[in-house]
């Protein structure tokens, strides 16, 4: 599996997480930190402008996901 593969299939997997769950990963469960600390590296990386160019667009619209869901109650 290249990079581009597993940088999709992660990105599909937060994408149906927060979808089917209606919140974001939470830091405080053990198997959502995969995903949660995948974003957060992603996040660095188009914050220092090194993210690839493909990935930008579906990034962004990840984190408008995130944002929608930003303040939820995580315990619902």
């Amino acid at each position: 599996m290249d990079q581009d593969t597993r940088w999709l299939t992660r990105y599909n997997e937060v994408i149906k997480f927060i979808e089917a769950n209606k919140r974001n990963p939470s830091k405080h469960r053990i198997e959502e930190h995969d995903m949660l600390n995948w974003v957060k590296a992603n996040r660095k990386l188009l914050n220092a402008g090194s993210l690839k160019a493909e990935r930008v667009e579906p990034f962004q619209q990840l984190l408008g996901l995130i944002e929608k869901y930003k303040r939820l109650n995580q315990y619902i």
